[in-house]
């Protein structure tokens, strides 16, 4: 993304649920903050929808800000709900399944 069209979103107050909108049979993603030290970006899920299982080089800590998904890692699988968060750690074959609408916004540790 180019200097010209980046977002200012430091110094504000932000409620993470508000920056991407349910999209029927998809998956919407905004990505917030991306440096050599990680990134991270808010995703809406719609029902259905999901993550196949993928691996990342990097940990991530998953974070569901509304509605339920399943996640699982390494074959084992977590019901998880808004305000609950999972540490994924690298390398380690995890996917992500929305039960409900759901959002989370992820934090990727590049380190």
């Amino acid at each position: 993304m180019s200097k010209e069209k980046k977002e200012k979103l430091t110094e504000q107050v932000i409620d993470p649920r508000d920056l991407v909108a349910y999209q029927p049979g998809s998956i919407v993603s905004r990505m917030l903050v991306y440096t050599k030290a990680g990134t991270i970006t808010v995703f809406a899920f719609d029902a259905g929808e999901g993550l196949s299982e993928h691996t990342a080089p990097y940990d991530a800590v998953l974070q569901v800000i509304d509605g339920e998904a399943l996640i699982t890692i390494a074959g084992k699988e977590y019901p998880m709900k808004a305000g609950q968060l999972i540490i994924m750690p690298a390398n380690i074959p995890h996917a992500v399944h929305a039960v409900t609408q759901f959002k989370m916004m992820l934090t990727m540790i590049h380190a």
